[in-house]
């Protein structure tokens, strides 16, 4: 019998005629694509569960994702539980392999074999080179094993004898058996090496390539390859090496010296090593894990020298000098951005530029302006999607389809036939987010003029040089938690033919991990985590970038993410180029898969990170705010979408319990101004006072978890899901006016820009941004991820969202689109702008809007309107500095001694007196006295009776000037 595994996911029965019991075999495949990625392409390593009491005799033949996975499966008489496919034992020192069965009288035995030739018979186990008998040891695992490996700390102990050449050992076919007192085979297994690689193989030289006067040289750390030989191309597009050179291996490392005619070439490792996903010695070609330059197809490595003057635009050398400037990291505003979707439709810039680097050097282009008007306003950091070499998306542009869009564009908003168009050739246009990393330290090709030679090393150095000269601080999204490819032949598995087992994390039956979305990388083995900090040196020390977002940071290793900001931070000026101190990192801090609760080592989730000046996304500002979360209803209402006071019709439950999830929601928005500090003070919803870690959410997990007000990023938005403009569009009342939503959107994003901490927006928040209800645009092509920065149109109804991830909400989405009220003028896009960069300059006004400190937050923060008695709805916060009144605190802002701002998201005006804030001088900001918006100028406060009187969905700032 054959079981056929295909791409897709189903299994076919071969001659399943000739099995008298094919019901016992059930495959269960780990497959979970992230919910808002992509799904998965491709299938590198798949589980079978096979009955413990069936006799197989299992071989495993090589794959691709273009070919099926085929087991063969026989039935001699021998007894054992597992066979080969499995890789149940972990080497987890030199002396100490550990096991999860328990021998009893019997013995247990490590078999090798250099061939890859291990198979079991009726006679035991047959085609090794080397059978050495391991000792089991009473007792628990090495503490140190066990901090290493948590996920195994209950296994047994087998000791490996000492005289033991593991060095070598370590480069063949490895399985270990055992037997039962009477010597019959009872059990058998592969080994998983990290651990014991760890140990042997730490290695902390030279890796890649290196060019001196004298010529080229390559390292490449493989420990468990049997040989390594270098291909060298002289031209990208050629088929046969003009050299093919073996490498060295010196301990753990190979490596070989060329010629320094070698600079310009392409090259490509031919590595003989043994995979445990084939459980053959394969030979594998890959590119340079340290790759720097690559190929047009992505195929070579391209030899370049990134110190060489020829790759640096005028004036790159002293860029550190021209760096905008930064005076703490609690000064940062954050702005996300799609490379492609910044100018692809962008008319004013040279069309050959579109969607690529180049286009953020056009000073005159409509997006460039519009970013400088940002800047202008105090925004700071531009947060680049996936920039590096990913899958997904061809570099050669001349391979790409495209959509007509002409042919889109008289279309009814609800039309099923955009999406269609869309979808049918997703996979082979110019668009994705990115988010499939092949080879971390490369830029992507497909964003450059030329995707050949160092094209795209220049062009990436000119956007980044641009940028900076604009005042913006470009901020890279890296993607180390998974990669797009794995096993011996894909095209894009890199990492996994070099050292194959090591750098991808394996689950307890020895498969690779996918909870990230496909093939989860292990920072927390030594060559991983070093991987991942040189590649972040390389970008920062390179390329100059100023900071960087890790996407499922949770997946990576707290140690990794604080090794890293040290090696960063320890960079200087003078002798690399760059201020390392004024990185900034932060990323998701999610906790969920394999790695949930520090099930493989303390990982760098929300909760791990307090106190590293590490920021993660605050999701509970996002999710209170808007209501619900993006795994909810998408009609669940939240503080600013109507919960209670505009009900939309969708079963909330009863006013009681609406009244309470409103207050509850006003108890997290709150804490998160605070910066989500877990020891702020604040006054709950029951009037009781309470620390942000004692504000709880609905599982009972705290809301607060900083420590520091840097490590907490506040949005609404991100690229993920809905546009803050759509969310909105789908959790308010159908009834109310685009007007309203309008105001709806200004005050969601002024409760991120006012509040403590670091604001994030996504590119758009500011121009009413749609993506006609698409709910996860990864692959949506350019069409319904358009931008328009000449302001007429925000691609609202533009069809129906593809329907893959968004079929299901097509009946609340299609009268949406259908209303034509619901599309806003370029009027309202213009003033909702406006708005913005007013919020802007309010939050810049002011360094009490930037506390850098959890003490000035304490001191300073103050929340009016709460307890049982407030007034649903509305948010009243102040912000004190040091005056005659209060001598205690410090002074910091030479211009206001107090501000107010009071959020009001209430559809009605909000009035409320505040003892506390009676007999100050307040005043409407000056920003708001002179802004185009006539609403929040109606707002009032009395001075005598300390009343405050807020038009409705408006966000209004009171501010007393020491002046008078």
């Amino acid at each position: 019998m054959a079981l056929t595994l295909t791409p897709t996911g189903s299994v076919h029965l071969l001659n399943s005629t000739s099995v008298s019991r094919p019901q016992i075999f059930a495959a269960d495949f780990n497959l979970r694509s992230r919910w808002r990625r992509r799904p998965v392409s491709s299938i590198s390593n798949f589980r079978l569960r096979i009955p413990s009491r069936t006799s197989l005799h299992c071989l495993c033949s090589s794959s691709s994702a273009s070919s099926p996975m085929s087991l063969e499966v026989s039935s001699p008489k021998s007894q054992f539980l597992d066979c080969l496919i499995y890789a149940r034992a972990y080497w987890v020192t030199q002396g100490v392999i550990a096991w999860n069965v328990d021998v009893g009288e019997g013995s247990c035995y490590l078999y090798a074999s250099k061939s890859a030739g291990l198979s079991f018979s009726q006679d035991g186990i047959d085609g090794y080179d080397l059978r050495i008998k391991l000792e089991a040891e009473s007792g628990s695992l090495p503490e140190n094993v066990i901090e290493k490996f948590p996920h195994i700390r209950n296994y047994k102990s087998f000791k490996v004898p000492k005289d033991l050449d593991i060095r070598d050992l370590v480069k063949s076919q490895l399985a270990v058996v055992c037997f039962d007192a009477d010597k019959r085979l009872i059990q058998g297994t592969g080994l998983q090496l990290p651990g014991v690689l760890d140990e042997l193989f730490p290695y902390d030289g030279p890796l890649g390539a290196h060019f001196t006067p004298e010529g080229v040289s390559l390292h490449l750390w493989a420990p468990t390859a049997q040989a390594v030989s270098v291909c060298i191309y002289k031209n990208p597009l050629d088929k046969s090496p003009m050299e093919i050179c073996p490498l060295k291996e010196a301990t753990d490392v190979w490596s070989t010296e060329g010629a320094c005619s070698w600079e310009g070439c392409y090259y490509v490792y031919k590595v003989s090593v043994y995979h445990p996903s084939t459980m053959k010695l394969e030979t594998c070609y890959a590119n340079d894990p340290y790759a720097r330059g690559l190929s047009a197809d992505g195929s070579k490595t391209f030899l370049v020298n990134l110190d060489s003057d020829d790759l640096k635009p005028e004036g790159w050398d002293n860029l550190a000098e021209k760096k905008p400037c930064l005076r703490s990291f609690s000064d940062i505003s954050i702005y996300e951005l799609h490379v492609r979707d910044f100018s692809a439709n962008d008319e004013t810039v040279e069309p050959e530029n579109r969607g690529g680097y180049l286009a953020f050097t056009s000073k005159d282009s409509a997006g460039v302006k519009h970013l400088q008007k940002l800047v202008d306003a105090g925004l700071t950091h531009l947060h680049l999607l996936p920039t590096f070499q990913f899958g997904d998306v061809d570099d050669e542009k001349e391979n790409w389809k495209s959509v007509d869009t002409s042919l889109l564009e008289g279309l009814p908003p609800d039309s099923t036939e955009a999406q269609a168009r869309v979808t049918e050739i997703q996979n082979d246009d110019g668009y994705n987010w990115g988010y499939n990393p092949v080879l971390w330290g490369v830029p992507k090709g497909s964003y450059a003029s030329d995707p050949t030679g160092p094209c795209r090393i220049i062009e990436f150095r000119k956007m980044v040089q641009a940028l900076n000269c604009t005042g913006l601080n470009v901020v890279l999204d890296v993607v180390y938690n998974h990669l797009h490819a794995s096993g011996p032949h894909d095209n894009e598995s890199v990492l996994d033919k070099i050292v194959p087992g090591y750098y991808l994390r394996r689950n307890i039956d020895g498969f690779i991990e996918n909870s990230t979305c496909v093939n989860n990388t292990a920072s927390e083995h030594y060559m991983v985590d070093r991987l991942i900090r040189d590649d972040l040196l390389n970008w920062v020390v390179n390329y100059k970038v100023d900071g960087f977002r890790f996407d499922l940071m949770g997946h990576i290793m707290k140690a990794t993410m604080v090794n890293a900001k040290s090696a960063i931070g320890s960079l200087r000026k003078e002798t690399d180029g760059v201020d390392g101190s004024r990185i900034y990192l932060y990323g998701e801090g999610w906790n969920f898969g394999e790695v949930a609760e520090n099930g493989r080592g303390i990982n760098a989730s929300q909760f791990n990170l307090g106190g590293t000046g590490i920021g993660s996304f605050n999701d509970r500002i996002r999710d209170a705010t808007l209501g619900g979360s993006p795994f909810g209803h998408p009609l669940q209402q939240g503080f600013i979408t109507g919960l209670l006071l505009q009900p939309n019709g969708h079963d909330h439950g009863s006013e009681a319990t609406q009244e309470l999830m409103l207050s509850t929601a006003k108890n997290h928005i709150q804490t998160g101004m605070a910066a989500n500090l877990k020891d702020y003070m604040l006054t709950n919803h029951e009037g009781k006072e309470v620390k942000g870690s004692e504000v709880l959410m609905h599982d009972a997990k705290p809301v607060a978890y900083a420590s520091l007000p840097t490590e907490t990023i506040n949005y609404v938005s991100a690229h993920d899901n809905e546009t803050l403009f759509d969310i909105i569009s789908l959790k308010t009342p159908m009834e109310i006016s685009v007007d309203e939503r309008c105001r709806i959107n200004h005050l969601a994003s002024s409760m991120i820009a006012l509040s403590q901490g670091i604001p994030f927006f996504h590119a758009g928040d500011e121009i009413l941004r749609s993506k006609s209800l698409d709910r996860d645009s990864y692959n949506s092509g350019d069409w319904f991820n358009r931008l328009d920065f000449s302001y007429s149109s925000n691609n609202w109804g533009v069809g129906l969202p593809p329907k893959g991830k968004n079929e299901h909400n097509w009946p609340l989405i299609k009268p949406r689109l259908q209303d034509p009220s619901f599309k806003p003028k370029s009027s309202h896009i213009v003033a909702t702008l406006h708005n913005f960069l007013d919020l802007l300059r309010i939050r810049y006004s002011s360094p009490l809007f930037r506390l850098d400190t959890a003490r000035a937050i304490q001191e300073r923060v103050r929340f009016h309107n709460t307890g049982p008695t407030s007034i649903p709805g509305a948010i009243v916060m102040s912000i004190e500095d040091g005056h005659k009144g209060i001598p205690s605190v410090s002074q910091i802002d030479p211009v206001y001694s107090l501000i107010v701002v009071i959020f009001n998201a209430r559809p009605s005006e909000f009035s409320y007196l505040s003892p506390a804030l009676k007999d100050r001088k307040l005043e409407l900001h000056p920003v708001q006295v002179m802004s185009g918006d006539e609403i929040v100028k109606k707002s009032v406060y009395d001075s005598f009776s300390g009343g405050f009187t807020v038009p409705a969905r408006t966000t209004t700032v009171f501010v007393e000037s020491r002046n008078g």
